[in-house]
Order: structure tokens, then sequence, then C-alpha cells
């Protein structure tokens, strides 16, 4: 089972130049799995999303515009994680709740996975994901 502690906070290599900046993320070197399904999240200034965990995906976070922060919880211990460059990634491993807050206007998140949607991955209840944890430390 694994625990906020697992969660980590990568820099990306960027080169910046005169005329912009480009960001490197390569399968393996900085991404720790195959990419299965990506996806992008834009909400209004101060929503909060996620709001759930997952049973088996492994995510792979980048705020490609503006800033969020993401909350993540292992049901004993919390940490905070803000992503606010175009070169800070994070990586969620299983079992993590997750809460996302869009603290600038026009924030996107892009977010990718290792595993395809699968709706029964999904732990959206907290009280049902702390039995989760619970069940799976017996």
């Amino acid at each position: 089972m694994n625990f906020v502690s697992d969660a980590r906070l990568l820099e990306l290599p960027h080169h910046v130049r005169e005329d912009g900046e480009v960001v490197v993320a390569e399968v393996m070197a900085h991404i720790p799995f195959t990419i299965a399904r990506l996806f992008t999240v834009r909400a209004p200034l101060d929503t909060e999303r996620g709001k759930h965990a997952h049973r088996r995906c492994t995510q792979f976070m980048i705020c490609v515009h503006g800033a969020v922060e993401i909350i993540c919880d292992d049901g004993s211990g919390k940490c905070v994680f803000t992503l606010n460059r175009g070169n800070l990634a994070l990586h969620v491993p299983p079992g993590i709740w997750n809460t996302i807050i869009f603290h600038k206007e026009d924030s996107v998140l892009a977010v990718l996975c290792d595993r395809l949607y699968e709706e029964e991955d999904y732990i959206r209840d907290y009280d049902a994901f702390i039995c989760f944890r619970q069940g799976a430390r017996l």
C-alpha cells in the first residue's frame, strides 16, 4: 500500500530561449510507466476537483498553465503539493486520495495515467477510501 510519502514532486528538464520554453517528460526517464491515457482538466478559480483515489491507476500530473494545489491523503497523513511552473510534475501512486484546487483563472492540469479509464478503479467516497486503506493493511 502506498503512502503520501510515495507521492513525488519532480522538476522536469526545460529549455528556455528568447523565443520560449520547451518542457520535456519522457517515459521511464521521468514518467515511471507507459502512458495508457492522457486527459486535461480546466476549472474555475478556487474550484476543487479530484476528490477521489484509485485502486490501481498511477497518475503523473503537470500543470501546463496557471497554478494548482494537490492535496494527497493516505488516510493517516496529508501532503500538499503546488504545481505553479510548467516544469513541475507530481507522481501520484495508487491508493492515495487527491484533491486538486485551481488557484489561477484558466489553469490547465494535464494528467497522464498508466491505465485506461475504469470506473471500478475509482474510490469516490472518503469513508469508503478509509475502509479500503484499513482493509489493505490487514
